[in-house]
């Protein structure tokens, strides 16, 4: 008798649908990741926005009504390779996302709003992203435009019941 080496077809396709499966349970948290990955990164380039709002709130109790008020650039002026543009309205800051952004990503809006302690304007500035609710004794500005679905924001940005 030949002593036969080797794998049947059998044991063969086995093999592959195990590697199937896995690969279909673990890509939808894979794609996940990389749009919070890509959500996360815009980050730094809110910084634009973000002072100058806060130097308006510490030493006028006011909040810019749109981006030039707040002196910076036009919206479609502030982009990344993730980021369409930067939008001030009432304090809020708007981020549309674009570009090379994820397809999931593309044309939504992120909304980061200035939570303030209205009699105590010395007290820093906090910015609230999404659907986060404030620390607690500050008062949240701006209206909330986010329409980036609520699965692909970081935990940061859900609301404590939406973890």
């Amino acid at each position: 008798m030949k002593k036969i080496l080797g794998f049947s077809l059998l044991e063969v396709m086995v093999a592959v649908a195990i590697i199937a499966i896995l690969a279909a349970i673990a890509l939808p948290s894979y794609f996940f990741k990389i749009i919070r990955e890509q959500i996360e990164s815009t980050m730094p380039l809110t910084e634009v926005a973000k002072t100058p709002i806060a130097i308006a709130w510490k030493t006028e109790q006011i909040m810019p009504v749109d981006n030039a008020a707040a002196g910076i650039p036009v919206p479609d002026k502030i982009v990344s390779n993730l980021v369409k543009s930067v939008a001030v309205e009432n304090g809020a800051i708007h981020i549309t996302f674009g570009n090379r952004a994820n397809g999931a990503l593309k044309g939504r809006i992120l909304t980061l709003r200035p939570a303030v302690i209205e009699d105590a304007p010395v007290v820093p500035v906090t910015w609230v992203c999404a659907d986060a609710e404030a620390p607690e004794k500050m008062v949240i500005k701006g209206s909330n435009r986010t329409t980036v679905e609520k699965q692909h924001l970081p935990p940061m940005c859900r609301a404590r019941g939406n973890k």
